[in-house]
This record gives C-alpha cells, structure tokens and sequence, in this order.
C-alpha cells in the first residue's frame, strides 16, 4: 500500500485554528487533538481470499473550559469551516454543563518540553496482491505441518499508519507518526470426532521485524495438533501457570485497579494500596515509554504530559498510581502522564526469570493455561473466574492437553501467591512478561 508521508503540518493547522476559534470565543482554555489514519487488511481462508479492506479515517476531537465548565465536541471533517462549527458546539455545550473543579488542562510544569523521536514510524509499501501471498503462505505452512490440521478459519496480514497532533492553549503543539504490522493464523486439527484449533500472531512497528509468514503458520499449527486429545480435569485445587500471551491479562487488570477513575470512584480491588505489598518481593515493575519501535512508546500522553520512566513494582511494593491531571486532582496528587493508558509495561523477576524448563519444573504438577476466555473478572472486588484451556503438566513435564475448564481465585491473593517469572519476554504488546506461576487456585471441571 502506497504510503505518502502523513500530513503533520496540516494537521497542526488544524489544532491550531480550533485553539484559536476557542480562544475567540472567549474559552478561557482549550485543547484539540486531530488525527488521520489509513490501513490496508486481508484475510484467506483455504488459499482463497476472504476479505481485503482499505481503511482511511480522520478526526479531530474539541474541548473547551469556561471556567470549570467543560464542553467537547468532535468531527472526521478537517475543513476549516467543519472545525469552526466543532468549536462552537463544543463552547455551546460548555456553557450548559455544571461546574466541575477538577476540570481544566494539566498543569503546565507536566508539559513535554521536547518530543523525542521514538522511531515509531516505519510505513511498509504493501500492495493487496503481496498481502494476499503472505497470507497464503503463511496458512499453507501451516497447513503442511501434519495431514490432521485440515482445516482453517484463516490467515490475515494487515498495516495501518497513524498521525496525530495534540495541542492545548498552554502552548502545546506536538505530533508524531506511527505505524503497526501484523500476521496472523488460526489452524484447526482433527483426529475422528476431536476438533481442536489454536491460533498465533506477529506484531510490530517495521515490518522487518514480523515473524516469517511461513514460522506464524507453522506455530499455528503445532499449537493446534498438540491440543488433540484433550481431557477436562476434575475439580481440585493445584498450581496455576499462565503462558506469557495469557499472563499479560492478569497484569492488565493491575493496572485497571490503580488507575486513577478506579481510585477516586472507590471501586478497586487495590483502593489506597501504595506502599503496601502487591506482589512478591522478587517481582519488578517499570514504565519503560521510550523504547525505540515500542508497542506502546510514546513522547507525551493524550494530554501533552511528559512521559518518563518509572519503577511501579519495587521489590514488590506499589510506588503510586496511573493518573490522568483529572484523576490526580481528584486525588490530591500530581499526573504521571498516563492519560490514555500505561506506555511499556516491563515485568521482571529479580532473579531474572526462569528458562521454560526450569519453569516447567517448577509448576510440578498442575495447570498450564494457554488460552482464557469469557470476562469474569470483577474490578471491585478482585474476583476472578475464567474458562481456560492448556495442559496438565506432571513433575515437570507436559502431560496431556486440557480443556472445558474454569479457574477462579482472587486476584489480590493470587498477586501476593506468585511464585516464579519465566524468562520468555513476549514483546507483542504494551505489557512485556514471561510466563506467571501462581501457587494455587480452584480448577473447576467435572
């Protein structure tokens, strides 16, 4: 797909008319974000081509403070006269709503004063008939791997482009681009009346860095004709390992219970738990947001607030929250610059982790969870509960596949009972971990 460059100059324009329609109409702040973004995505299923979508969306996002009264308005036309009328309702609609005194732009000492360039931007000149090839070969090695992966629910190769300018009437003008690439393939393997499928991806900023078509394929199959012949357990209780693709979750909903809105609306599961022990003492934490071609790497957040390493987890103890300017008002604290979300979340283990036998050894005997689903988790409470599949694994070795089962615990009790990190970092993401060990949680089955 043709890709010219992004036009962060027009886009600034942009930002800059709505500022300065705001400040005219006599907004005493003011804060705009406009964006365009264009992708390309296909998918194949059996060699034949199943979808090929170009996607090109634009926006610009208006909000305005009388006072402390707010009002936002938005619109995917970037014409001046479009921008002024999103101007004006977003003032009409300020003037109406009720006083907030949290409301209003960061503080301006949390500004970003420099934006390094993160080397997020790496456009891949992919036309629809080398995307259909990728994905075709990609579903054809995986295919090959053993007669008993007979069927498939698809290969898809997909790039997507994204720029975007922030700027607030403190000063703030800033935008960068950035790109994402994938490939993905899920297989299914049959043996009589056993279906089972499984599924495996690649991600990143260059395409350069992608998995082979051909490797994901192959994964993808492997991963599927090993679940052949899975069994349910029955109910007990025992030691509880997720992969590092599944283990991300359980970290995600960490940060869910320390962000801000979790905080000051009382509704999490870790209320007021800085200082305190979260974890083991041998579990790290750290906010890494310049890493160069980074999932989830960026300058400044959603409202132009410096980004900056941070250690979260030291030794196992909560250093502080995930905090937007608003949420750190209400709170009586300062912004961490995470408006919009967490920037590379770094799990690490003191001891550096264990290799995949080591860890296996570890677990002993018990269950290895390779896939989650449902979504029962409860923010509030801590409250875990989800269907799982994966494998039973016996003194340390894989001993038969595993599925229709829940596993349920909480989650509080569950971050304090980890007791190993594996090694395998999976990058794919804006949280990097190995595999989890937990000690023990309720295996639900028949």
């Amino acid at each position: 797909m043709p890709n010219s460059p992004q036009p962060l100059e027009q886009l600034k324009d942009v930002v800059s008319l709505a500022l300065s329609s705001a400040q005219r109409l006599g907004a005493t702040q003011a804060e705009a974000d406009a964006s365009v973004s264009q992708g390309l995505s296909v998918s194949v299923r059996l060699g034949e081509v199943d979808t090929v979508e170009y996607q090109r969306d634009r926006g610009l996002g208006v909000t305005v403070y009388f006072g402390k009264r707010k009002g936002s308005a938005s619109t995917a036309d970037l014409g001046a006269a479009a921008v002024g009328e999103t101007v004006e309702k977003a003032c009409a609609i300020a003037r109406y709503t009720a006083e907030d005194p949290y409301a209003g732009l960061i503080e301006p000492e949390a500004l970003a004063r420099t934006i390094p360039d993160l080397d997020l931007d790496h456009p891949w000149e992919l036309s629809p008939e080398d995307a259909i090839e990728l994905a075709r070969e990609c579903e054809a090695a995986g295919l090959a791997v053993d007669p008993r992966v007979s069927n498939s629910e698809g290969a898809s190769v997909g790039t997507q482009r994204h720029s975007g300018v922030y700027g607030n009437s403190l000063g703030f003008l800033g935008g960068y681009s950035s790109t994402s690439h994938s490939s993905s393939c899920s297989l299914l393997a049959q043996a009589g009346e056993d279906m089972q499928r499984d599924y495996w991806y690649s991600v990143a900023r260059d395409a350069r860095e992608l998995e082979a078509a051909a490797t994901i394929g192959r994964t993808a199959g492997e991963r599927a004709l090993a679940r052949l012949g899975a069994r349910r357990l029955s109910t007990r209780r025992a030691p509880v390992a997720f992969t590092p693709e599944m283990a991300r979750g359980l970290f995600r909903h960490f940060i869910g219970a320390i962000s801000g809105p979790s905080q000051y609306r009382k509704s999490s599961f870790l209320l007021n738990a800085a200082g305190e022990p979260v974890f083991p003492a041998f579990l790290q934490m750290q906010e890494r947001p310049h890493i160069l071609k980074g999932l989830a790497s960026s300058p400044f957040d959603q409202e132009g607030a410096a980004t900056h390493d941070r250690d979260l987890v030291k030794d196992g103890v909560l250093d502080g929250y995930v905090l937007g300017s608003y949420s750190a008002r209400r709170l009586g604290l300062k912004t961490t610059g995470n408006a919009g979300g967490i920037h590379n979340l770094l799990v690490s283990s003191s001891d550096g982790g264990l290799p995949p036998e080591v860890f296996l050894k570890r677990l002993g005997t018990g269950m290895l969870v390779t896939e989650l689903m449902g979504q029962g988790v409860n923010g509030v409470t801590g409250d875990y509960s989800r269907g799982a599949s994966g494998f039973w694994v016996e003194n340390g070795v894989l001993a038969y596949p595993v599925h229709e089962i829940t596993i349920a615990g909480n989650l509080k009790p569950m971050y304090r009972d980890i007791l190993a990190l594996g090694d395998d970092i999976d990058p794919r993401g804006g949280i990097r971990t190995g595999s989890v060990l937990i000690g023990e949680m309720t295996i639900a089955g028949e």
